[in-house]
């Protein structure tokens, strides 16, 4: 009898499981936990390295690990190396940081903002949308062959590659390059 019942309560484990983790994403080869904050899952991606120590470097850390909610497009470690040579190594010095800062929260939105909402956001405005950053700039967002786009103030291109990635305090949406404000 207690082996059917333990056996019962295996099943019911198995059959809840993947519905608890239903949200949760892979990215840069780890689990991103939408019981985790921001800072919590963005150490573990391979992927974003590079994001993570400028986050360190800039002093964000405990603003990203705040309850938000916040709406971050992480750029991956390809998405820095796009960058001129020696750009990361130059804004990711002690007396950068007020530079660094600002190209860091330009790339963070007020508010949990999903793929699903973005996209009517842009429907809603005819084909773009207008998202104001941290940083107080401006992303301007749009839909191209249904992949979101962003364009920044200086009319560099990223798009989202994952989308969706939630947090217990926002959500991530990977994208494929740096956005730099004015």
């Amino acid at each position: 009898m207690k082996k059917l019942i333990i056996a019962a309560f295996a099943l019911a484990a198995i059959a809840i499981a993947p519905n608890a983790n239903a949200q949760t994403k892979m990215v840069g080869g780890a689990a991103m936990y939408p019981t985790k904050n921001i800072v919590e899952n963005a150490v573990n991606s391979k992927d974003h390295t590079t994001l993570v120590a400028a986050v360190k470097a800039a002093g964000l850390v405990e603003t990203l690990e705040s309850a938000g909610p916040f709406t971050v497009f992480a750029p991956t470690n390809e998405a820095f190396n796009k960058l001129p040579k020696g750009t990361v190594e130059t804004l990711l010095k002690p007396e950068n940081k007020a530079t660094l800062t600002k190209i860091l929260t330009y790339h963070v939105v007020s508010g949990k903002w999903s793929a699903a909402q973005l996209t009517a956001k842009i429907k809603a405005g005819n084909g773009t949308a207008e998202l104001k950053t941290v940083s107080g700039g401006v992303l301007k967002a749009m839909i191209q062959g249904g992949k979101i786009y962003l364009v920044d103030e200086k009319g560099g291109k990223s798009w989202v590659t994952i989308a969706d990635v939630n947090q217990s305090n926002g959500v991530i949406h990977v994208v494929n390059a740096v956005l730099m404000p004015n």
